[in-house]
């Protein structure tokens, strides 16, 4: 479905559940529990909601599991009191996938409007298993008085609705298959026990006593009804983190509406930085999930079996659940004491998220299931090795991901130099030249540069494969600010002079640049600079002399060139009076000093300039036009720092320890490497976003720092954990050798360190959030 018709649909569920007051109705639910949960379902039918997942030859509108989710997440963000996601959810899902009369005609009624019936599928607390095969509850051929009749006996529980449901859809194991029955309510032998809900709805546990059913009964056997169920509990769990997400996301905007408003102090209390960074922090995780369910959303549409499915609705719920749980918890904090009231409408949805996240697997179920199911699928992928060439061009987006990657996988096997796997350092370019002009010699070197310009074009969801597919082999990052920096600068904002003359030499490898930003005392506050570039004519022509100091320049000391941010108007504020220069390091006048870093490594510099002569040519945009060029390219910035490129290496040293050592055995550990490893896919999804505007050529927008943010407390954390596994090593200076390869416990956790310091603080970056995309008073 297209983004107009998501947002079309997106606008009609809200509007509806605006006018039919769905948070006061909510609100009496949960005030006065054990109501009608059918109540308002007419008005639900009468949209045609109920069969929004439904074919259209059953009377469905048949939305997609995207255009459902649309309703879903305008459903959690009025706290809807129907049960959608149990019945024109679960339920629809379900009856779709089964091509039976029995099946057509129960679906036939849910889509009128005429029945809400349940799935009744679990039997023990936090089991996501979908597998009757294995379960306990059990349906006998030929035993119910009549032929063809089904006795079924057993116990399940958590089943939504509750009272109102009209019957329930149950799997069962059969003599031989799987089965799934049709068990109308009121049918003798049912035992059904309320269980009230903190959100005000109401479940059931229901137990099966001897029942007798009709041949009827039966909606379908064997592997289909097995696949019917795992698929319908899977596209269920997608729809749910939907629901969460929604939530998640009106509980940010109700804290921010209080925040402005609010005031203590004589001030709003959103102006204070502690709240503020709190706000951030909800919308990042937020964002997050968002970009997963969507990223998500897009691989279900392309008909995923049934153990792949589970293992990205698992991802997303785990990533919108913990999303929503962090936002109700830190919503009632910035309310206050009011936030702690039931008058509040906050409580009624950090109620709802209670439910939703208990309901289907929580958090950790979900990351459990990931592990164990993207192991599998990894073993799969990783099966076939690549036959064919290494095309310097081709179409990269209509090459499927697997081919891609296996292509990708093996080029770096054969020509990547194996001495330079895992360096626990950043790369000099004496080390890292040599592959450089293997890539620049295949065409590879800049694979998010357009095919014009001389680079891959890569399409995003392939930008991300290149990136795994390098980090998991273990490649180091090359001096390579020409690529991610000043090469996308110059193809927006540059001259044809200045790209033809700068481009080519940067994908050559012959000129290495450098960033020149920073400068003592004008760290985060860049406007402050103080290096001067004065305008100077001679017989030579046109110029700039340059004075000054910049600081905190990574690898100065291998860059022939640097772009730089100077002073060319003293008068002028601070902003307006700044230009962007290209400037030769080899140009007299210039003295570069290594500075060592904690980790012992000259990574960083400080650059002198004095009475240093540029060209005129070599300025960027307009003359005390700087700002502007600068803030492009911190987006830049950000967005390559806010890469998966770094987590995805660290995560990668992890599990090279982890397996060394055997520590997945521990399940505490396991646990804590598959939230690690959840958190690198989600990073992902959210760089593609981002990827994507710039592969479009649009300006980034304020909220991709929260790339920054997430990327690089995702390195720190990983990073933390392996120094931890690492133990006694923990403490050991340098390299040692794992599995015949060079291994630094160290290393992620000191480079993660640095990482949320250098382009920009992780604080400096939160205050762009908080000021310039959540709009708190300053």
């Amino acid at each position: 479905m297209d983004s107009e018709s998501r947002a079309a649909i997106r606008a009609a569920a809200l509007d509806y559940f605006a006018r039919s007051r769905a948070i006061a109705r909510r609100r009496a639910r949960t005030e006065a529990p054990g109501g009608d949960e059918a109540e308002g379902w007419r008005d639900i039918a009468a949209l045609g909601w109920p069969g929004m997942l439904a074919p259209e030859a059953a009377g469905g509108l048949a939305l997609g599991l995207d255009g459902a989710a649309e309703i879903l997440r305008a459903a959690g963000e009025h706290v809807a009191p129907e049960p959608l996601l149990a019945v024109a959810g679960l339920g629809a899902l379900l009856l779709a996938r089964l091509d039976t009369p029995p099946a057509r005609a129960l679906l036939g009624d849910l889509v009128a409007g005429r029945s809400l019936p349940a799935l009744a599928w679990q039997e023990s607390a936090g089991d996501l298993s979908a597998v009757p095969l294995a379960c306990g509850c059990e349906a006998w051929k030929g035993r119910a008085g009549q032929a063809g009749g089904v006795l079924l006996q057993g116990e399940k529980l958590m089943v939504l609705p509750g009272a109102a449901a009209s019957g329930w859809l149950v799997s069962a194991r059969g003599e031989d298959d799987a089965v799934l029955l049709w068990v109308p309510r009121g049918t003798e032998g049912v035992t059904e026990t309320p269980v009230p809900l903190v959100d005000g709805s109401q479940a059931s546990n229901l137990r099966f006593e001897q029942v007798a059913l009709p041949p009827g009964a039966v909606l379908a056997e064997g592997p289909a009804a097995q696949d019917a169920l795992r698929h319908a509990l899977a596209a269920g769990q997608i729809l749910q983190a939907a629901e969460l997400l929604g939530a998640g996301q009106a509980m940010l905007a109700q804290t921010l509406a209080y925040l402005r408003t609010r005031t203590q102090f004589g001030k709003p209390i959103g102006s204070f930085q502690a709240l503020q960074h709190r706000c951030v922090d909800m919308f990042i995780h937020l964002e997050v999930a968002q970009a997963t369910l969507a990223e998500v959303l897009a691989l279900a549409g392309q008909g995923l079996p049934a153990a792949r499915l589970e293992a990205e609705a698992s991802r997303v719920n785990a990533r919108c659940t913990a999303a929503a749980l962090q936002a109700s918890r830190a919503s009632v904090q910035l309310h206050g004491a009011i936030g702690y009231t039931q008058e509040c409408d906050l409580s009624l949805f950090y109620k709802r998220v209670l439910c939703l996240s208990a309901w289907l697997g929580n958090v950790s179920a979900h990351q459990r299931r990931h592990a164990a199911l993207a192991g599998e699928a990894d073993a799969v992928t990783g099966a076939a090795a690549w036959q064919g060439e290494f095309p310097r061009t081709a179409d990269w987006a209509a090459m499927p991901e697997a081919d891609f990657r296996r292509m990708v996988r093996a080029f770096v096997q054969q020509r990547y130099p194996p001495r330079l796997r895992y360096l626990s350092h950043r790369a000099r370019w004496s080390e890292m030249r040599e592959w450089y002009l293997t890539l620049s010699a295949q065409g590879w070197i800049a694979p998010a540069w357009p095919q014009a310009h001389g680079g891959m074009g890569l399409p995003a969801d392939k930008l991300i494969a290149w990136i795994e597919e390098l980090e998991q082999h273990g490649v180091a990052r090359a001096p390579d600010q020409g690529i991610v920096m000043i090469g996308p600068l110059l193809i927006q904002h540059g001259t044809p002079e200045q790209q033809q003359r700068f481009l080519p030499r940067i994908l050559s490898g012959e000129n290495v640049w450098c960033q020149g930003y920073s400068e003592p005392n004008a760290g985060s506050d860049l406007a402050g600079l103080r290096t001067e570039a004065m305008p100077a004519r001679d017989a030579q022509g046109d110029h700039f002399v340059v004075n000054g100091q910049k600081i905190w320049t990574t690898l100065a000391q291998d860059a022939d060139h640097i772009f730089m941010l100077v002073r060319t108007d003293k008068d002028a504020r601070k902003q307006e009076g700044i230009s962007f220069l290209l400037c030769d390091l080899r140009t007299p006048g210039i003295t570069v000093r290594p500075i060592h870093t904690l980790a012992g490594e000259p990574e960083f510099c400080e650059v002198f300039f004095d009475n240093v002569r540029v060209p005129a040519g070599n300025l960027v945009g307009k003359l005390h036009g700087g700002w502007s060029i600068a803030k492009a390219l911190l987006g830049f910035e950000r967005i390559f720092l806010g890469s998966p490129k770094q987590s995805q290496y660290a995560l990668g040293q992890l599990a090279r320890l982890a397996q060394a050592r055997r520590l997945f055995a521990d399940p505490v550990f396991a646990q804590r490497f598959a939230a690690l490893r959840l958190d690198v896919l989600d990073l992902s999804a959210a760089y593609t976003g981002f990827a994507d505007i710039v592969r479009a050529g649009k300006p980034l927008p304020a909220s991709v720092s929260l790339l920054k943010i997430w990327a690089s407390e995702t390195f720190h954390r990983i990073g933390a954990l392996l120094v931890e596994a690492g133990e006694e090593q923990g403490a050991v200076a340098g390299d040692q050798l794992l599995d015949g390869q060079t291994f630094n416990v160290l290393s992620p956790l000191i480079g993660a360190t640095a990482a949320m310091i250098y382009g920009g603080t992780n604080e400096i970056q939160r205050n762009i959030l908080a000021r310039q995309v959540l709009d708190l008073p300053a």
